[in-house]
């Protein structure tokens, strides 16, 4: 009981939400021991940048704000860099790394997401390029230098901003999604279809309502050959998948935490097991799981307290995510697609509005395009207020 006692804070992962509850805790506490146990070299860097790298000209380094190491000194926390976690045993409070046991009083599992990769045949399926981390994009950059067409499977957020980006920097871009739209969870029919338009000018081919079924190498064995479910072919130089993410709950799961799409936690992101934790995108409060910035900023806050002995509840508010799509600039807040009872759209010269109403009459979500974006904040404030 008194190893717990004198044990640190552990946290495994080193992504955005880990290093944002690493400064919360620090503003009140400078002290308090914190161990980061991370698989990569744990350097800070915007993960979201990930999306606009290639019209930027950018290298992987360059997105790095911090090294591990800097981090680490300058939070004062120890950092365990390239440390893959075996198993967590929350009887013993403890996690264990390469065979050693590490006690914690108090657990964090911070290990984001992976990106989904769609089911497919053929021999060259090991060649899909993902580019949900520094790491894998730094082992891809040179690949995408090179690469004149690119296909991206997957029409949502970041399968549009990366095709946005890509044909920015003068690839030839193929967008393939099952789906009729672009981002058809989140755009209202008419807004997803100028985003296209905007897209199509930049020379992005689509094919939507489709599937990636195989891809192999072409007979050159340099570029790859993909053979859609409509039976198209088509040669390409690389395949991105930006098809979603996946929570990385395996860990959580092998250790008995309650699992369903994400690690499931209370309102206070304690998990199913007394002192284990879970933030970020592994996370799944309230039934949903979110990989947005903002929404683990109020989560890390929240949870910095409850681990310094303040128990608090996270109260997630109404908030925006903007889109990085330049050439047709898009923000949006709520649901603005789904169990609508009433749309009412708004254009004129300089873009447009589209408010998604309820039942009752009520704002329950928002997109603004183009100059339109203006009235963000004003509709947020309204959406906030409906939500109360």
């Amino acid at each position: 009981m008194s190893e717990q006692l004198d044990a640190p804070i552990v946290i495994i992962g080193s992504g955005f939400a880990a290093y944002q509850l690493i400064k919360a805790i620090r503003r009140s506490d400078q002290t308090v021991t914190i161990q980061v146990f991370t698989a990569d070299n744990g350097d800070d860097y915007n993960k979201p940048d990930l999306s606009h790298v290639m019209s930027k000209q950018q290298l992987a380094s360059d997105l790095v704000r911090a090294s591990g190491m800097e981090i680490a000194r300058e939070l004062n926390f120890e950092l365990h860099a390239n440390s893959y976690v075996d198993s967590i045993d929350p009887e013993q409070h403890k996690i264990k790394v390469v065979g050693k046991a590490y006690p914690y009083a108090k657990l964090v599992v911070a290990t984001g997401s992976k990106a989904f990769v769609p089911p497919m045949s053929g021999k060259a399926i090991d060649r899909i390029v993902t580019l949900n981390s520094l790491q894998e994009y730094q082992a891809a950059e040179q690949e995408l230098a090179l690469a004149k067409r690119v296909l991206v499977i997957g029409g949502g957020l970041i399968g549009t901003e990366l095709s946005m980006d890509l044909a920015t920097a003068g690839k030839q871009v193929i967008t393939v999604d099952p789906c009729d739209q672009l981002m058809a969870n989140l755009l209202p029919e008419y807004i997803a279809t100028q985003l296209r338009k905007q897209m199509q000018q930049l020379g992005v081919q689509f094919a939507m309502s489709n599937k990636v079924s195989s891809i192999n190498s072409s007979e050159d064995c340099r570029a790859l050959q993909v053979e859609l479910a409509n039976g198209e072919s088509l040669i390409v130089d690389t395949v991105i998948s930006a098809a979603g993410l996946l929570a990385n709950t395996q860990l959580a799961q092998q250790a008995g935490l309650a699992v369903n799409r994400g690690i499931v936690v209370d309102n206070q992101l304690q998990t199913s097991v007394t002192d284990v934790y879970a933030l970020g995108d592994c996370a799944e409060i309230g039934g949903k799981v979110s990989a947005y910035l903002q929404p683990a900023l109020v989560c890390a806050n929240a949870l910095a307290k409850t681990l310094l002995g303040h128990e608090t509840a996270v109260v997630l508010p109404a908030m925006l995510v903007k889109v990085k799509t330049p050439h047709y600039p898009i923000q949006l807040a709520g649901q603005a697609v789904h169990q609508v009872n009433r749309w009412q759209l708004d254009i004129d010269a300089d873009g447009m509005s589209v408010q998604a109403f309820d039942s009752r009459d009520d704002l329950q979500g928002f997109v603004v395009a183009e100059q339109h974006m203006n009235k963000a904040f004003g509709l947020l404030k309204r959406l906030g207020k409906a939500a109360v």
